[in-house]
């Protein structure tokens, strides 16, 4: 598991004071966490970023008066590193894609349990991402799926060498850096250095991008 070693500030935006609390009362918990601050609504959060940036959001799709994405873009264009775990309860593929593409680091379904949720904060917090399959398989298949405008000519595939290969397909499973660590038998850091290098080469923003770029030059159909 990630190590982390320094005070971590989370912040919650949802418009149900229970859940917040319950949240907050499991997130307080966790070694690492200096401060949980909570949101019913986008002006109140905007309000405590200003004060200080949360290391963390953990943000609902569903508010009264401004949607999640809407959220997210707006946060964002102010907050460019604060990073954003999706917690929603809808799982469909278009919600996915579009946050993952808004720049959010995780999407998780409203009902994971701690160990999924603990997992996806530590894993943005150390590597700025945390990939799971179900946001991998809606990526490929948001990029498979026929779209009505008309084809653009794809730029030539990059050089990739064959562990950048092996280290983008994994990737693409939703494989968390230590998992492809333990897998290759390499250390993690050579993990972070080869996805460096992949982010750099193909000019993907993040891992969503990462798996874009695989589909759409065919270099998962082996």
């Amino acid at each position: 598991m990630p190590v982390i070693d320094y005070p971590v500030r989370i912040a919650l935006l949802d418009d149900h004071p229970l859940f917040r609390q319950g949240l907050r009362y499991i997130l307080q918990a966790l070694p690492y966490v200096e401060a949980v601050v909570e949101a019913g609504a986008f002006d109140e959060l905007r309000g405590l970023c200003r004060q200080r940036v949360p290391d963390v959001l953990l943000l609902d799709l569903q508010m009264p008066g401004m949607d999640g994405p809407e959220v997210a873009q707006r946060l964002l264009e102010e907050f460019p590193d604060l990073k954003i775990i999706v917690l929603s309860m809808f799982s469909a593929d278009k919600f996915i894609t579009q946050m993952m593409k808004l720049g959010a680091r995780s999407y998780l379904p409203k009902d994971a349990d701690l160990d999924q949720l603990r997992a996806a904060i530590e894993d943005v917090l150390t590597t700025g991402h945390h990939f799971t399959p179900a946001v991998s398989r809606a990526l490929v298949r948001g990029v498979q799926q026929p779209t009505r405008q008309p084809a653009t000519r794809l730029p030539d595939p990059v050089q990739l060498t064959p562990r950048e290969e092996e280290i983008l397909r994994l990737i693409c499973e939703g494989r968390t850096a230590a998992e492809i660590a333990g897998q290759l038998f390499i250390s993690r850091r050579t993990v972070e250095g080869h996805r460096q290098n992949l982010l750099e080469k193909t000019s993907a923003p993040n891992s969503a991008g990462l798996v874009v770029y695989a589909v759409r030059h065919g270099l998962l159909d082996a």
